[in-house]
């Protein structure tokens, strides 16, 4: 008995350690309970940054759009075809869920966070403000209506969609309450934390009022009065240099480096190529960003392609060194942008500093030096009568949006947004086109079947779920 009892205590205690063991298996150790504030927003800034930069023909496909890229083989995406590969639903969950979600729950956290001081909790809270005021306008000036008041709450299981011109003005009174509560004497997020400014809040502030001196002047057209408050009060505190400039800067390393050397670099991507549109401008007046922006066909010359149609790969240019760099930078807001809304400013009769030619003559020498050219390159180009802002052809919405289009070249979206505010340049409609040029992006068909009731309404409300539906703003 005594020997049984001996061998049946080892036994007990064997099955007491196993079932311990296995109870531990369903502790994640790897998994954080919670995600900080700071790595919330650092991601979504990421998310942001990654869908605005990418080439992916799944997502973002407006470098064809306003024909400064054209594609070598599969030409849906260059046509117009956006329903195929669901792009406006990459688009919009890329937005909503990757971006907004992340910005929103930052806030939330540090909002809840006892230890921080409250100057360092508004700056914070100010700078993910201004974050979610960008993102949203990149959605009202993608498709028109959307989900706002009651976008990303849980409780809201089918979201009704906010008029675009509603939200607009939402989107205005929200960075000027954000960017009044910046301190720059106080702290914001940490050098390690802010992915754009490296803690450094006064260029938030600066960041904040290029982005309302933008979305002020999209209402140019329709509302003067809210675009004349937005750039006067905007002007004196924008982006003023290239120092200012607010960069999402990638890695040389994966997981970090720039979607487009993803795609095209280490994806071997032979078809993406130069759009005859861009490239003739550049050649024409002897642009010295066209060895910037791309490199020579297989003949060692540059060479556009036509959009929409098949074109040899060999034959033409593709992005150049500087685009395709592992750590490429991708552009949120810059001088560049800031100093041509200041020249357009100017010309609607706006009390903003300088001239309408010194804007537009700061604006494209930062553009030439920011690619890598020079001052004296720069000179030379501004010099031409066809680029001199004295001499060059048409209107001043021509001179500008003509040149903004070459300057904004990388920064895909708001070159579309520039286009159809500006209605310049004329984009050639490519080869058997699916539509009229596209002026926004359809609702996700994921809507019409979620959320179909409020999906119907959005689509009414603005005129037809369609891509030429003019936004409320796009009166040209």
């Amino acid at each position: 008995m005594k020997r049984i009892f001996l061998v049946f205590v080892p036994l007990l205690f064997l099955a007491s350690a196993c079932t311990e063991d296995l109870a531990s298996l369903n502790v994640e150790t790897k998994k954080p309970a919670a995600i900080p504030a700071p790595t919330l927003f650092s991601n979504a800034v990421k998310s942001l940054a990654g869908n605005l930069a990418t080439a992916s023909v799944n997502t973002n496909v407006f470098r064809f759009t306003t024909s400064q890229w054209a594609m070598a083989v599969y030409q849906d995406e260059a046509q117009y075809d956006f329903a195929t590969r669901a792009i406006p639903n990459s688009w919009w969950n890329g937005m909503y869920r990757d971006v907004l979600a992340d910005l929103r729950e930052s806030a939330r956290l540090i909002n809840a966070d006892p230890t921080l001081l409250p100057k360092e909790k508004a700056n914070k809270l100010a700078i993910l403000d201004i974050m979610e005021v960008y993102t949203f306008s990149i959605l009202v000036n993608t498709f028109g209506n959307v989900p706002y008041t009651q976008a990303l709450d849980a409780t809201q299981l089918f979201p009704v969609y906010d008029d675009a011109k509603t939200v607009s003005a939402s989107l205005l009174t929200r960075l000027n309450a954000s960017i009044a509560k910046l301190d720059a004497s106080a702290a914001g997020f940490t050098a390690s934390e802010d992915v754009v400014y490296k803690g450094n809040v006064s260029k938030w502030a600066k960041f904040g009022n290029t982005l309302r001196f933008k979305l002020g002047m999209v209402l140019a057209d329709v509302d003067g009065s809210a675009a004349k408050a937005a750039a006067e009060a905007s002007d004196a505190g924008a982006i003023s240099s290239a120092a200012d400039n607010g960069l999402f800067t990638y890695l040389t390393a994966s997981p970090n480096q720039n979607p487009i050397h993803v795609d095209i670099v280490l994806g071997g991507r032979q078809d993406y190529i130069a759009a005859k549109d861009l490239m003739d401008k550049l050649l024409g007046w002897n642009d010295p960003r066209t060895g910037l922006y791309f490199s020579t066909n297989n003949g060692g010359k540059y060479a556009g392609g036509i959009v929409g149609k098949v074109n040899t790969y060999v034959d033409f240019s593709r992005a150049g060194a500087k685009v395709v760099a592992a750590d490429a930078p991708y552009v949120l807001a810059d001088y560049v942008e800031t100093e041509f809304l200041r020249a357009e400013a100017k010309e609607r009769g706006f009390t903003v500093a300088g001239s309408a030619e010194s804007h537009y003559n700061n604006a494209i020498t930062a553009s030439i030096l920011y690619w890598g050219g020079t001052a004296a390159q720069a000179a030379a180009y501004l010099a031409q009568p066809e680029v001199a802002y004295a001499t060059a052809a048409g209107d001043w919405k021509q001179k500008i949006g003509t040149q903004k289009w070459i300057a904004s070249y990388n920064r895909p979206y708001e070159t579309w947004t520039e286009v159809r505010r500006l209605d310049q340049p004329k984009i050639t409609a490519p080869i058997n086109a699916k539509s009229g040029f596209p002026t926004r992006l359809t609702y996700p068909n994921t809507e019409q079947t979620l959320n179909g009731k409020n999906y119907t309404a959005a689509a009414s409300a603005i005129g037809g779920d369609v891509v030429t539906t003019k936004l409320f703003w796009d009166k040209n």
